[in-house]
C-alpha cells in the first residue's frame, strides 16, 4: 500500500501530479518533456500512484494516457497540496 506521506515526500511524484493537475491527462512522454524526469523513474511513479489509486491510465494501442482518479479523496488531498506548495 502507498501511503500519502510517500507521495507527499517524493518531489518526483508530485513534480507528475503537478502536470497532471494542470492538463487533466497526459502520455508519459509530455510527462518526462514537462518534469525532466527520466522516462524509467516517471513510469515507477505512475506504477506506484496507481496503485494507491491516485491515477488512472487508458491505453490506446501504446499510447498511455494518464489523468488523475478524482473519485479517490487522497487525489483531491494532493491536488490541494501541490496547489499550496506550487511545486516546481
Amino acid at each position: 500500500m502507498v501511503r500519502l506521506e510517500d507521495i507527499i515526500s517524493s518531489r518526483g511524484k508530485l513534480k507528475i501530479l503537478k502536470v497532471l493537475f494542470r492538463r487533466g491527462q497526459a502520455n508519459i512522454t509530455l510527462i518526462v518533456r514537462e518534469t525532466g524526469l527520466h522516462h524509467r523513474l516517471v513510469s515507477k511513479h505512475i506504477e506506484e500512484l496507481k496503485t494507491a489509486n491516485i491515477v488512472g491510465e487508458r491505453r490506446y494501442g501504446r499510447l498511455r494516457i494518464i489523468y488523475i482518479n478524482y473519485g479517490e479523496p487522497k487525489a483531491r488531498i494532493l491536488r490541494d497540496i501541490v496547489k499550496t506548495l506550487d511545486i516546481s
